[in-house]
């Protein structure tokens, strides 16, 4: 399963930071982040889990960022 999500996170630096606090959080997760596309892209992909959408955008709101969900 993938799922990409728009942010407002355009610091190389603590995009790194997200990156660590996923995987720390979600041990099954795979993230990245795509700064040098306009929505400043951030990709979970899981094999064997679902992906909780809700988490995610939660994870980010916390520090004060936005997150939503592209459609497929």
């Amino acid at each position: 399963m993938v799922r990409v999500f728009k942010t407002n996170i355009t610091d190389t630096n603590l995009a790194d930071e997200f990156i660590d606090s996923i995987h720390l959080n979600f041990s099954n997760y795979i993230a990245n982040f795509d700064l040098e596309d306009c929505d400043n892209i951030l990709r979970i992909e899981s094999f064997n889990n679902e992906i909780c959408r809700d988490s995610i955008i939660n994870l980010l709101a916390e520090k004060g960022f936005y997150a939503e969900e592209l459609p497929d």
